[in-house]
C-alpha cells in the first residue's frame, strides 16, 4: 500500500490550488450536441452525410470541430497543410494550445471532483480514484520539478513506469511545459531502453523502483540503471515508490515524491503551436532500428477525443475501461488523451486478465462498473481456454460498449466477447488503427441507426478517412470483393507527422510504396457490401507456389475450430514450393486426441481457404510467446522453427520468457519424432 499511501499524502499537499487556464474561447462540452458551429449544424446531419462532408470538405469539417471542442491561446487561421507524396502534414496553422490545459484544467473549472483516473491497482479491490482536481495538482507539482531540474521546451523525457497515476501526470507534465515524452514500455530491456533514450537524446526518465504485475514485482530501477550507463544526455533520473522496498539512489537519482511535495500545485501552461511536438514513440522495434513516431498537439488531440466519443459511444458518466498499458499508442490515446480530453473517467489496469483468477477483467467491470470495455484478441483468447463461469459469475450489466483492438480479432473469440462477456446486447467495436494513425481509422461505428455490426470485421471508416485499396503494381482496385493493400488518401489530424530525426525514412516508409496514399502495410478486403476486412500485414505473406496468402487468414481459420483458443503461423522455407505455412496451435485443457485434432484442422483449413493453405507443420505448444501487452512475438517463433541459431534472441519483453525453452523444447521432440518417421 505504499504507493497508495505516498500518492494521498502528496494529493492532500493542495496548496492554493489550480490558476487559471490561458487566455482563449471556452471549449465547448465534450457530449454533443453543445453550441457552436460543429454541433448546430454538422453534429446534426446523417452519418452518411456527415462521413461524406468530412471526406469531400475537411477544412470545414476538421476546422469546426477543432475550434469547438478545443481550448485555443490563439486561433488558427488555416486548417491544414497537406502533401502525402513528400510526407507534408500540418493541421490548423497558426493556432496555439496546451494540451494539459485540454485535458485538466478545462474540466477543474466545471466538475473538479470528478474521478479523473481509476487505478485498478494489480491487488484486486485497492483501487485508487483520483479526480481531475487531484490530477492537475499532481501535473502541475511533477511539470514544477521537471523545470527546477533544467527540463525545457523541447527537451526529450523519457518515462518508464507501470500504469499508474503518476505515469499520467509524467505524461501530461511534459505537456504542460512542452517537453516531448517518450513512453517506453516497462518490459523492454536495459538494451531497449537505451536504444530509445539514445534516438531521442532525452535529458530526463521518469521511473519507479519497482513494478507489480501479478503478483510479481519487476526491479524496474535496475533496468533504469543499465540503460542510463550508455546514455550521456540524461542528466536526472527521478525514481518514484510504486513499493516500500529500499533502492539504492545513484548519482543521477532524484526521490520523485520528496521532490514533488516541496512544489507548489500551480504551474503556468506554455502555449504550444499546433504543430509543436507532443511526443515520441517507438515502434518495431524486433527488427532493425527501433522508429521514433512523431505526434503533434492540436490534430492528435482532436482526433483522439472524437473517435474515443464516437467510436465507443462514450457519455456523460460512464467509466471508460481500456486496459491497455500506457507504454503503447492504444494507452496513450483511449486511457489518457481521449478519455481525459473528453472529461472522462479513465481504468488504468495494472495487472493481468488472469490475477489472480481468470475472473479478474469481469470482477473488475464488476466492482467499478465500466461502461465500455476495451481489450486485444490475445487477451480473449487466453481467456477462452476457461470456463464460462468465469464470466457469468460476475454482474456485467453496466456495460454498454465492447471494443477489440491490436490485430484481426478471429470469429469465435468474436462470439465469445459477444455473446457471453456482453450477453449479446453490446455493440462490439472491432477497431483497426496503428501507431502511425494516431487513433481509430475504420470501426463498425459510429453508422446509421441501426446499421448491422458483422462479426470479426472492422467495416466502416472513421470520419475524414478516405480507405484505398491498391494492387501490386499500384493500380487503384475500384468496386467491392476485391483485396489488396490499404492505403489512405488524404491527410487527417490525427496522423504521424514524421519519424524523429529522420523524415527521409518516414517518407520511404509510409508514402513511398504508392506515391499521394498513406500506406499502412495491411492487406484488407472491401466485401461486397464496401465493408473492410482487414487481412493482415502486407510483410506476413507467405509464398506459396505463387500463391501469396496472408498468414492472418490462416490464423482465422484454425480459431474456428472449439478446440484452439489461438494459433500464430510463419512462412517456414520449402525446396519446391519456396515457402509452406507452419502453424504453432494451442489446443484448449482436456483436448485428448491431439491426431484428430490436427486432421480436422487440416480439413477446416482446406475448406476455408484451399488446399495449398493446409500448414505443412503442426507443432502444439501450451503458450505462445507474447508481450506483455498481449503482441506474439513471432520473430522467436521464426527463429524456432527454421532453427537458424540456438538463441531466441532478446526475451526480456515477453511476459513470461519461460515460454520460450517450451517451445524450444516441443520443437525438438516434433523434429526428431519426423526424423524418426523417415527412418
Amino acid at each position: 500500500m505504499a504507493a497508495q499511501r505516498l500518492f494521498r499524502t502528496l494529493l492532500s499537499r493542495s496548496g492554493t490550488g489550480p490558476g487559471p487556464g490561458p487566455a482563449g474561447p471556452r471549449r465547448a462540452s465534450s457530449s454533443l450536441p453543445a453550441p457552436g458551429t460543429w454541433s448546430s449544424r454538422l453534429s446534426r446531419l446523417p452519418h452518411r452525410d456527415l462521413y461524406r462532408l468530412s471526406v469531400t470538405d475537411p477544412d470545414q469539417f476538421w476546422g469546426s470541430a477543432a475550434a469547438d471542442r478545443l481550448r485555443w491561446v490563439e486561433p488558427f487561421h488555416r486548417v491544414r497543410d497537406c502533401e502525402l507524396r513528400s510526407g507534408r502534414i500540418s493541421w490548423f496553422l497558426g493556432g496555439k494550445l496546451n494540451v494539459s490545459v485540454n485535458c485538466l484544467d478545462v474540466h477543474v473549472e466545471t466538475h473538479p471532483d470528478r474521478v479523473a483516473l481509476i487505478w485498478e491497482r494489480d491487488e484486486p479491490g485497492t483501487e485508487v480514484k483520483v479526480t481531475y482536481r487531484e490530477l492537475l495538482e499532481t501535473t502541475c507539482r511533477l511539470a514544477n520539478v521537471l523545470k527546477s531540474h533544467g527540463v525545457q521546451k523541447g527537451d526529450r523525457v523519457a518515462v518508464y513506469m507501470p500504469v499508474s497515476p503518476l505515469a499520467v501526470a509524467a505524461m501530461l507534465a511534459c505537456a504542460r511545459i512542452g517537453a516531448v515524452h517518450t513512453v517506453v514500455f516497462a518490459g523492454f530491456s536495459s538494451e531497449a531502453l537505451a536504444g530509445r533514450i539514445q534516438d531521442a537524446q532525452c535529458k530526463a526518465v521518469v521511473t519507479c523502483n519497482q513494478g507489480v504485475r501479478g503478483g510479481r514485482l519487476i526491479d524496474l530501477k535496475a533496468t533504469v540503471d543499465a540503460a542510463v550507463k550508455s546514455c550521456p544526455s540524461v542528466q536526472h533520473v527521478f525514481v518514484s515508490q510504486r513499493t516500500e522496498n529500499p533502492t539504492v539512489m545513484g548519482q543521477l537519482d532524484v526521490p520523485l515524491e520528496e521532490v514533488m511535495s516541496s512544489q507548489p500545485p500551480v504551474c503556468p501552461p506554455e502555449p504550444l503551436d499546433s504543430e509543436d511536438l507532443l511526443f515520441l514513440l517507438y515502434t518495431s522495434g524486433s527488427t532493425g532500428k527501433p522508429k521514433g513516431i512523431v505526434h503533434t498537439q492540436a490534430g492528435y488531440l482532436l482526433y483522439t477525443s472524437l473517435t474515443h466519443q464516437y467510436v465507443f459511444d462514450h457519455r456523460d458518466g460512464d467509466v471508460f475501461g481500456c486496459v491497455a498499458d500506457v507504454g503503447w499508442i492504444t494507452g496513450h490515446s483511449y486511457v489518457v488523451y481521449g478519455p481525459l480530453c473528453n472529461g472522462a473517467t479513465t481504468v488504468l489496469f495494472e495487472s493481468t486478465p488472469v490475477y489472480p483468477d481468470p475472473g479478474r477483467y469481469w470482477e473488475t467491470v464488476q466492482r467499478l462498473r465500466i461502461s465500455q470495455f476495451y481489450g486485444a484478441p490475445t487477451a480473449l483468447r487466453l481467456l477462452l481456454k476457461y470456463d464460462d463461469s468465469w464470466v457469468k459469475k460476475y454482474d456485467r450489466s453496466s456495460l454498454r460498449t465492447l471494443g477489440s483492438v491490436g490485430e484481426p480479432i478471429n470469429h469465435e473469440a468474436w462470439h465469445w466477447f459477444h455473446s457471453v462477456v456482453g450477453d449479446g446486447r453490446c455493440p462490439l467495436v472491432d477497431t483497426w488503427w496503428q501507431t502511425e494513425t494516431g487513433g481509430v481509422c475504420i470501426a463498425p461505428r459510429p453508422a446509421e441507426e441501426g446499421a448491422p455490426i458483422l462479426p470479426a470485421m472492422a467495416m466502416r471508416p472513421f470520419f475524414g478517412i478516405q480507405p484505398e485499396l491498391l494492387g501490386e503494381k499500384g493500380e487503384r482496385l475500384s468496386g467491392d470483393d476485391v483485396s489488396g493493400a490499404l492505403c489512405i488518401g488524404q491527410a487527417w489530424p490525427g496522423m504521424a507527422r514524421s519519424i524523429y530525426g529522420d523524415h527521409d525514412r518516414f517518407v520511404e516508409a509510409y508514402f513511398t510504396a504508392f506515391p499521394g496514399y498513406y500506406c499502412t502495410g495491411d492487406g484488407a478486403h472491401r466485401s461486397n457490401h464496401g465493408f473492410y476486412q482487414i487481412t493482415g500485414r502486407i510483410d506476413d505473406v507467405i509464398n506459396i507456389s505463387g500463391h501469396r496468402l496472408g498468414t492472418a487468414e490462416i490464423e482465422d481459420a484454425l480459431d474456428e475450430h472449439p478446440a484452439v483458443p489461438e494459433s500464430a503461423v510463419i512462412g517456414f522455407p520449402h525446396d519446391i514450393k519456396g515457402e509452406v505455412p507452419f502453424a504453432f496451435v494451442v489446443l484448449k485443457d482436456g483436448v485428448s486426441e491431439r491426431g484428430a485434432v490436427l486432421q480436422q484442422l487440416r480439413e477446416l483449413v482446406s475448406t476455408k481457404i484451399a488446399k495449398y493453405a493446409v500448414p505443412e507443420h503442426f507443432l502444439v505448444v501450451r503458450r505462445l510467446p507474447k508481450t506483455r501487452s498481449g503482441k506474439i512475438m513471432r520473430r522467436i517463433l521464426r527463429k524456432v522453427a527454421t532453427e537458424t541459431t540456438g538463441d531466441p534472441g532478446d526475451v526480456s519483453t515477453l511476459d513470461d520468457p519461460s515460454v520460450v525453452k517450451e517451445i524450444i523444447d516441443a520443437h525438438r521432440r516434433y523434429t526428431e519424432q519426423r526424423a524418426e518417421k523417415k527412418k
